[in-house]
């Protein structure tokens, strides 16, 4: 039988105790950890509100490991942001209520629930929210780069309408390149 030593025991017996008895906050975001969020709730149970939406975080960077990050805009008023592009990052967009117009670089799209729309990473593109009632939609970024700090940022910053300041776009590796949609 093989001895096992002391120092691979010991991090193997702390790995199975639980992070909040550790010290760590009983909310904090755990890598590689199965996760539920229900609908209209926000992963850590805060409220955003960005733009013309209000947003709920459903995958955060550090659930991923930086690989994904997700949430769900809830829009009552009609408009989106402006035009921009990623430079790391691809965008995904899954409406989920309501209808969406989604600009990508040339081509215009209708997006009603259940389509799905990819912007690869590079690509100018835009969307609004042009519904009569309210809309929700799944937006995604993979990598995350620095997506979820940037709405965190812009929500601080958030006056009723969208961030449209080029220097904090470039500062979370995007480039903001023209104004929101015109809806009516």
């Amino acid at each position: 039988m093989r001895k096992m030593e002391r120092r691979p025991f010991l991090g193997a017996a702390l790995a199975g105790f639980p992070l909040a008895l550790l010290g760590q906050a009983p909310n904090a975001p755990e890598a590689g950890r199965t996760r539920l969020v229900r609908k209209g709730e926000d992963r850590l149970g805060e409220h955003h509100t960005i733009g013309v939406s209000s947003t709920s975080f459903k995958v955060l960077a550090q659930d991923s490991d930086g690989g994904l990050f997700i949430m769900e805009h809830t829009n009552r008023k009609k408009g989106g942001p402006p035009r921009h592009l990623h430079h790391k990052e691809d965008e995904w967009f899954y409406p989920i209520e309501g209808q969406y117009i989604v600009e990508i670089g040339s081509e215009r799209y209708h997006a009603n629930p259940g389509d799905s729309i990819l912007v690869p990473k590079g690509t100018p593109h835009t969307w609004a929210f042009v519904g009569d009632e309210s809309g929700r939609m799944l937006i995604a970024f993979a990598p995350v780069g620095k997506m979820e700090a940037f709405f965190r940022d812009t929500e601080k910053r958030d006056r009723g309408g969208y961030v449209n300041d080029s220097d904090l776009y470039r500062n979370y590796g995007m480039e903001l390149l023209g104004p929101p949609l015109m809806v009516e």
